[in-house]
């Protein structure tokens, strides 16, 4: 194939003689006429050469924005946000520094400005031209760069809000207006504009810096960053912490890291909350830890430097170990817990059997339906009834071992005997939970639940699946039914607001047929119904959120979402379409965060530091 660039060799055909006839002096006879000559040695008659005036062509003025309004292929602000279309032209010089989810601003004539975020780039051709072709290519192959003027480079924009003035305050509304043709396009950089824009309140409780696409959105404020934080106080409502949220991320995501993080936040000395009664009173964390990593919140990160703190100092961010943790071990058989990875107190306690009465499903074992359940209840009843609120486990063992008593319920038609073996059967197996060697957690609720407090309970020393679910909830229900029960048996636990965290959330609070199950979500579906009134908030976290149980999903309010690679997973968190394509990409730290009543969804990076311990 002959080379495009080798135009030197090129043959038109010609043979010698044309050429030779071309280029022959003209004949003596006929001298040129002196107006070729003039044209042929550059001259106007004269030894004078033209010389041109040059004109400087830059224009007068400098840019301003990123570039314009567009108006090429529609310029329309509906109702329905699908039949908007707002396009924006960005000049040569802006193009390499655009991405997919920045924010910017499109002034209107009276000083309103439209909030916009891009979501969309397309290159269209400034010429008509075919340039899927050899010889589009292949000079294109030799080139150095592209021609950035050869194309128009166009954003679709997003119309979020409209910023105005309002007695010198900014506020937002809906899009109501359509944007002027021509108008310049700006890169939002106001901490206030993109606040107000996206809804996001100036205090509360700190979650993380926002971000697009992985970088944090940088402003001419110092410091640059935006800080993001959840509603935490009775202005709009009630704070949000008692309206429950999810952490969900994928092993590695730093799901951990950052629960810790916000925990801490709730910890914080300044922070209460307003009761009933009108005081103000700090709240109480308790925290169900199966990998033993919470316990580690009582001890400082010796990796934060000076520079770190001062920087927290200055955003308002609680840091540091959490002085008051306290690790209450539940005793279970002959496990023992031994660790060395944190220094807070550890004190023992046991599950008594007392709180089987008003939770009988604790001790159904699992897979019972509704009329053996039924059963049980019968069971239950008449064995409290006869040894009251001491019976024991072993107690209730033997209660169930007496053959009359088997005789007896059948005849009476009250417990077929084939139920009354299948219960018997299904209840065995809790002799290694309840009423073990150690002061049960209904004589130590003071300590327990701690205004200003961290209570973790580590799991990570029980080898027994179905004993670890009992413990945690047995405890979980205990916090539940004292919280929203009218007449409540210790007063500790209604008059301090409570921050429920349930690590490995998907375990206890699954869909399930059981009558049991049944009866646990709707518990928890009550608490989180009620949580706000209560002033109790349930903090879950889960790499498959998708297990757990839709009447408390439905109740959860803020959502922070990490890496997920679950496609199913990734679809229960009903997170936006555009921002659900970012998840599985998300490096360790990054988050979506959807919570309706706080913000328009929106990316965040935490912060790269642990406040507390984290190993």
């Amino acid at each position: 194939m002959a080379d495009l660039g080798d135009f030197e060799e090129f043959d038109d055909g010609a043979d010698a003689d044309d050429a030779g006839a071309m280029t022959a002096e003209p004949d003596g006879d006929d001298p040129p006429d002196a107006d070729d000559a003039s044209a042929s040695d550059g001259t106007n008659g004269s030894d004078a050469v033209d010389e041109f005036e040059t004109v400087d062509a830059d224009p007068a003025g400098s840019d301003r924005g990123i570039g314009t309004v567009a108006v090429s292929q529609g310029l329309r602000i509906a109702e329905d946000a699908e039949d908007s279309c707002v396009r924006a032209y960005i000049t040569a010089g802006n193009r390499s520094s655009i991405r997919i989810g920045k924010y910017l601003l499109v002034p209107y004539p009276d000083g309103e400005r439209l909030f916009a975020r891009i979501a969309g780039l397309e290159y269209a051709q400034e010429f008509h031209a075919d340039d899927a072709t050899e010889i589009h290519a292949r000079r294109a192959m030799r080139q150095d760069g592209i021609d950035e003027a050869d194309y128009k480079f166009l954003a679709d924009l997003e119309a979020l809000a409209v910023l105005y003035e309002d007695d010198g305050e900014l506020k937002r509304r809906m899009t109501d207006r359509v944007p002027k043709p021509q108008t310049v396009v700006r890169e939002a950089t106001d901490t206030g504009e993109i606040k107000t824009g996206l809804k996001i309140p100036d205090d509360g409780v700190f979650l993380g810096h926002l971000s697009v696409g992985g970088e944090k959105v940088r402003t001419s404020a110092e410091p640059p960053t935006i800080d993001y934080r959840l509603k935490d106080d009775y202005e709009d409502g009630d704070p949000l912490a008692f309206r429950h949220t999810l952490v969900a991320g994928g092993t590695g995501s730093g799901k951990t890291h950052t629960a810790k993080n916000l925990l801490r936040q709730f910890l914080d000395e300044d922070r209460t909350y307003r009761m009933d009664d009108g005081r103000q009173a700090r709240p109480a964390v308790v925290q169900f830890d199966p990998q033993d990593e919470y316990a580690q919140m009582h001890d400082d990160n010796d990796d934060l430097s000076d520079a770190d703190a001062r920087r927290y100092e200055r955003e308002g961010i609680a840091h540091g170990g959490h002085d008051d943790t306290i690790a209450f071990v539940p005793k279970v058989g002959d496990a023992t817990y031994a660790t060395d990875d944190h220094r807070a107190e550890q004190v023992e306690f046991t599950i008594p059997f007392s709180m089987v009465r008003a939770n009988e499903w604790l001790v159904a074992g699992g897979g019972l339906n509704d009329n053996q359940y039924n059963g049980l209840r019968l069971l239950l009843d008449r064995f409290f009834d006869q040894y009251g609120s001491s019976g024991t486990y072993e107690q209730f063992m033997t209660f169930l071992d007496d053959p009359a008593l088997r005789e007896e319920l059948d005849e009476g038609g009250q417990v077929h005997e084939a139920t009354f073996d299948a219960i018997r059967r299904r209840v065995r197996g809790f002799g290694n939970v309840f009423d073990q060697d150690a002061r049960p957690i209904t004589e130590q609720i003071e300590q327990f639940v701690r205004p200003g407090g961290m209570t973790v309970v580590p799991t990570y020393h029980i080898n027994d699946t179905r004993a670890t679910e009992t413990i945690v909830l047995a405890v979980s229900s205990l916090l539940v039914d004292q919280k929203l029960s009218n007449d409540p048996l210790y007063d500790r636990i209604k008059e301090t607001p409570v921050v429920l965290g349930m690590d490995e959330a998907h375990n206890f609070l699954t869909d399930a047929e059981s009558a049991q199950a049944r009866r646990v979500i709707g518990k928890f579906t009550d608490a989180a119904k009620q949580g706000r009134k209560e002033r109790l908030g349930l903090f879950l976290i889960t790499q498959d959120p998708q297990d757990i149980a839709d009447s408390v999903f439905k109740q959860i309010n803020t959502t922070l979402v990490l890496n997920l690679g679950d496609e199913d997973a990734i679809k229960s968190v009903n997170i936006p379409a555009n921002l659900e394509s970012k998840v599985p990409y998300m490096e360790k730290g990054q988050m979506v965060v959807y919570s309706p009543d706080n913000s328009e969804p929106v990316e965040l990076i935490g912060l790269s530091n642990c406040v507390t311990r984290h190993d």
